[in-house]
């Protein structure tokens, strides 16, 4: 797909606005809708955006001091709030399945000079991507992601005049199923009509949906995506997020994927990652160990993975504290941590143990690692980044994994860090994680991060905070 192509598809379907969209730091699409007269212009020069839009914490409020000598540290080229230009890429066209005579492309901002924006989360995959390929090596994914939908009840509090405020109450809800009954097909039939969105929605945006599931917890679910390359998995997760809210939104469904909604009795939702190496010459899996290793002692990585997959594996836990910093950026995601609850609380591995941080699988054909850390929050180019960035500094120290768990709630193992303020500490003290993202970035990222910290300290009512901070954004 060129820009000609999409120009005369968009004349052809009858389409009347295309939206423009770019991914900020929190994983969330932002951008203009112009019409099909501008969208030849925007195909060729970009289209202006401000650029505070990069340096918004979670309630979008701007996190520097744009308007104030030196309140910008080592990002002076906002200063004063100007323009980014966001250049939309043809390939990523589509027709949103939701919206009316609607299409959608997807963009990268660069400054005016043409240069790219370094903190930009899609670029920032890009340059690890690189380094991957610098190794010889490319990154292929497939995504868990649980979530959870809610039917509206009453619009009308944060909808109301009298009751706006910064951080707008969410709408009153109900759920779509009760809980408790693991894939039930039960519970599958009465959650039907808001899954039917999804799905629709899912497959009309090409995205590669594989299965949807319920999950334990009460309105909870999962939506299971076949693997691809990296960059592709993380363009499809942050689609993914943003039509499954609009066309839920639409008929009358609040989707969060907020980790843990303020609700009582909750499940958390995790975003389970599989990852694998191939090899750029081969296309081959270089985790699979050879038939001699497989199977020779079970709590040995080298019975599960070939070198690559040992160092790369050794890797992910030597940062594991410093990347949960990324796979985990809210402060509502911390409580997810909990023993025997299908959640990671140690840095451990284990071979087919859904209770350890690291599930290593091994199907006979190809080998890959499940990281069961994150959550469904995550912005998906910084969390593929984290993994990058840890199992590269395994293969090039040649890093040797420790044995896989037998019980991973009953060991001694380091523990993940248990507040989004440990894991901060962690990533700027992490050496190989700070060269490779750059310091200026890590910087930029904890400075926001620390700053939404900062409000949630200081709310008088935790429990609401969160409530309009993330359920009712997010």
């Amino acid at each position: 797909m060129n820009a000609g192509q999409v120009q005369r598809l968009v004349a052809e379907s009858g389409i009347e606005q295309i939206r423009l969209s770019w991914c900020d730091l929190h994983g969330d699409l932002r951008g203009k809708t112009v019409m099909p007269g501008a969208l030849a212009s925007a195909l060729g020069n970009g289209i202006g955006l401000v650029g505070t839009l990069a340096l918004k914490d979670t309630s979008d409020r701007t996190a520097f001091k744009v308007f104030e000598e030196g309140g910008l540290g080592t990002l002076p080229e906002f200063a004063n709030a100007g323009n980014l230009i966001l250049r939309p890429e043809p390939k990523s066209y589509r027709h949103l399945p939701w919206a009316d005579k609607t299409a959608w492309l997807q963009g990268q901002v660069y400054f005016t000079d043409g240069r790219p924006v370094q903190i930009d989360t899609r670029q920032v995959l890009k340059k690890a991507l690189a380094a991957l390929e610098g190794a010889g090596y490319a990154m292929q994914c497939g995504l868990e992601v649980e979530f959870h939908i809610y039917k509206i009840e009453n619009t009308r509090p944060e909808l109301d005049p009298e009751l706006a405020a910064w951080g707008a109450l969410p709408p009153a809800v109900s759920m779509v199923h009760p809980g408790y009954r693991l894939l039930s097909e039960q519970w599958m039939d009465r959650a039907d009509a808001p899954l039917a969105i999804v799905r629709r929605t899912a497959q009309a945006l090409g995205l590669p949906l594989t299965s949807l599931e319920i999950e334990l917890g009460p309105s909870q679910v999962e939506a299971v995506f076949d693997v691809t390359d990296a960059l592709t998995a993380a363009d499809n997760m942050v689609l993914f997020r943003s039509a499954t809210t609009q066309a839920l939104r639409r008929a009358g469904y609040h989707a969060t994927f907020m980790c843990r909604p303020p609700f009582p009795s909750i499940m958390s939702s995790g975003w389970h990652l599989h990852q694998s190496l191939v090899h750029l010459e081969t296309r081959q899996n270089a985790f699979l160990p050879t038939t001699a290793r497989r199977g020779a002692d079970p709590l040995a990585a080298s019975s599960h993975l070939s070198p690559v997959g040992t160092h790369y594996l050794a890797g992910l836990l030597a940062h594991a504290s410093a990347c949960t910093a990324l796979s985990n950026p809210t402060i509502n995601a911390y409580a997810r941590f909990q023993p025997n609850a299908l959640a990671p609380q140690s840095i451990i591995w284990g071979a087919d143990n859904r209770g350890a941080m690291l599930r290593v699988i091994n199907s006979g054909e190809a080998s890959r690692i499940e990281n069961r850390v994150g959550e469904p929050l995550a912005n998906p180019y910084l969390y593929f980044s984290s993994q990058i960035y840890a199992g590269l500094d395994g293969l090039q120290r040649t890093l040797a994994a420790p044995k896989a768990t037998l019980s991973p709630y009953q060991n001694s193992a380091a523990k993940l860090p248990t507040s989004l303020h440990a894991a901060l500490d962690a990533l700027e003290k992490d050496t190989a994680l700070t060269t490779g993202l750059g310091s200026d970035f890590v910087q930029y990222f904890a400075h926001i991060k620390r700053q939404e910290i900062a409000r949630y300290e200081a709310a008088e009512d935790a429990v609401d905070w969160q409530r309009r901070e993330y359920f009712a954004r997010y």
